[in-house]
């Protein structure tokens, strides 16, 4: 197991990416243009591939759907990323579909953040630690909430079985008290904000990021990640100002346009995907499209230039 724990969190100091899920007309998963995009993506070399994380639609999948997911991700990768199957929803749900995804060759298990309307914070930390027990392969923590304890952090970090922790609350001072609270731990911070959050969290100590952004332009995400790694923290923020409406788009609507934005690129790029499926905002209107096509169009460019 420490030789994988190591793998793992060697990967997670890089660009966790998250596939988005594309469908067919009929509404039902393709897996054949996900096998495409995944490919695309290790070839690209992103360092982790998040199958079916929220980029993915997680919560819309069902979990039939969630396990074809995983295995055509795995299938597709074919060693070339590092795979962290997504799982969530009851903590039976979670070791049920980890235990699947293990089978078919998952590197790693990632556990969404419970999301339970009545869910104890403490309780919360003890469902990540159970399913850490549980699996054989290392599991990464998603922690969507600034509601759990220093305490609590402190215990997920030392929990042997866990890689790393993807830190996805804004909450950047206690991001910092837990990080100085767990020196002695070897579980990796991760900053699960993307980009445009990237430089704040490995000024606090976090290392490596996830993207939605690297489904449609790995290239830029491999630049910020470049610039971030050797602490140069000015060109990460030129890099991320250029992709700066892409990310605000996303966050739209209570982050409702969050997978939206990213799967319209993807079809302005001639790869197209299905719509966003309930509740998610199905499309972006004509002026959000707009801004994206800017977007896409300049970036497109600088790249070409490069």
């Amino acid at each position: 197991m420490s030789d994988k724990l190591e793998a793992v969190r060697k990967a997670l100091t890089g660009i966790s990416g998250v596939p988005v899920t594309p469908y067919n007309t009929d509404g039902s998963v393709d897996t054949a243009k996900l096998e495409v995009l995944i490919r695309q993506m290790a070839a690209a070399k992103v360092h982790n591939l998040m199958a079916a994380g929220n980029t993915g639609e997680f919560f819309t999948l069902t979990l039939e759907e969630i396990r074809l997911v995983h295995r055509a991700t795995i299938g597709a990768a074919q060693g070339e990323a590092l795979v962290s199957a997504a799982v969530g929803r009851s903590l039976s749900d979670a070791k049920s579909l980890a235990s699947d995804a293990i089978e078919a060759g998952a590197d790693a298990i990632m556990g969404h953040h419970p999301m339970d309307p009545f869910a104890g914070p403490s309780f919360q930390a003890r469902y990540f630690l159970e399913l850490a027990d549980f699996c054989t392969v290392p599991v990464i923590a998603y922690v969507r909430s600034d509601g759990l304890s220093v305490s609590d952090f402190r215990q997920m970090a030392l929990h042997p079985n866990i890689a790393g922790i993807k830190f996805a609350s804004p909450n950047l001072m206690l991001l910092a008290e837990v990080i100085r609270s767990t020196q002695d731990a070897p579980a990796i911070w991760v900053c699960g904000l993307a980009e445009g959050w990237a430089p704040a969290f490995y000024a606090t100590g976090a290392r490596g990021f996830t993207s939605g952004l690297v489904n449609v332009f790995p290239e830029r995400s491999h630049a910020i990640h470049d610039a971030l790694e050797s602490g140069d923290y000015a060109r990460a923020r030129t890099l991320i100002d250029g992709i700066a409406d892409f990310e605000a788009l996303r966050t739209k609507y209570n982050n409702g346009a969050n997978v939206t934005v990213v799967k319209e690129a993807l079809g302005m790029l001639g790869m197209e995907v299905g719509p966003v499926r309930i509740p998610g905002v199905v499309n972006l209107n004509n002026e959000e499209r707009r801004i994206l096509r800017g977007v896409v169009d300049r970036v497109t460019a600088e790249a070409r230039v490069a």
